[in-house]
């Protein structure tokens, strides 16, 4: 499982560093952001670069996984104390 979320970071850096330069926008930076935070990095710069509709709705599927995963250790550990 950590190997697929490894796999899609390197995807997304190698897309925003690419597709950075097509917008004037700093392929460095992104490859960073892409490879630290993912899909929440692409969602935020396909709401720069204008392509507001995918970004926002990849902004909220990321946040709602997000915040499921988590939602789900904090009742593993409740179970586990119990």
């Amino acid at each position: 499982m950590e190997s697929l979320g490894l796999v899609i970071n390197i995807l997304t850096t190698v897309y925003l560093a690419v597709d950075a330069r097509k917008h004037n926008k700093s392929p460095i930076l992104w490859a960073i952001l892409g490879f630290i935070f993912g899909l929440l990095a692409l969602a935020v710069y396909l709401i720069r670069t204008e392509r507001k509709l995918i970004g926002w709705l990849l902004l909220v599927v990321v946040s709602i996984a997000y915040i499921l995963i988590i939602l789900f250790f904090i009742a593993a550990l409740f179970m586990s104390f119990s």
